[in-house]
């Protein structure tokens, strides 16, 4: 799939204030619509919602993996948001979130999803990667330590 290729420079945002998960969500549909000429705010912020109200996509220890299906998503495009203040997300160990990682596929795009999301999960399990995530500085070392994190999880399979 090249994961790589779906997450882009303008696609990560360290810093982000954000009083809650819609308005998380809303700064993520931003940054994937403004990257992404085919799709729209309200199209990613539907889907994002879409998928949240079958369940929450906090996976715990500040994280959650938004994802959805997009039927104007061309392939798999990911977004990171680093929140300055974590906010409340219901996730199932009760800690605010302050690390969203999106990812839209494409409707018909099953295996490329769950790989995605499952490529995703891995790298967010390991603290050491998650503590490089929180001390990112700015919008390029955010991706950097991201595309290296990807780069080291390609090369251990």
């Amino acid at each position: 799939m090249g994961f790589l290729n779906c997450l882009k420079l303008e696609r990560t945002r360290v810093g982000a204030q954000a009083s809650s998960k819609k308005r998380a969500f809303e700064m993520l549909s931003e940054l994937i619509a403004h990257s992404c000429d085919q799709m729209s705010e309200q199209n990613v912020l539907d889907s994002l919602f879409t998928r949240e109200r079958l369940g929450c996509t906090g996976i715990g220890r500040g994280i959650a993996i938004p994802h959805g299906r997009c039927n104007s998503c061309n392939g798999p495009v990911c977004a990171i948001l680093m929140l300055d203040s974590a906010v409340d997300y219901d996730s199932p160990d009760g800690q605010p979130v302050d690390i969203l990682f999106a990812v839209l596929v494409p409707e018909d795009a099953h295996d490329e999803h769950i790989e995605c999301l499952s490529s995703i999960a891995n790298l967010l399990q390991q603290d050491g990667f998650c503590r490089q995530l929180r001390n990112a500085y700015n919008d390029q070392a955010l991706y950097d330590i991201v595309k290296t994190g990807f780069e080291k999880q390609t090369h251990n399979l």
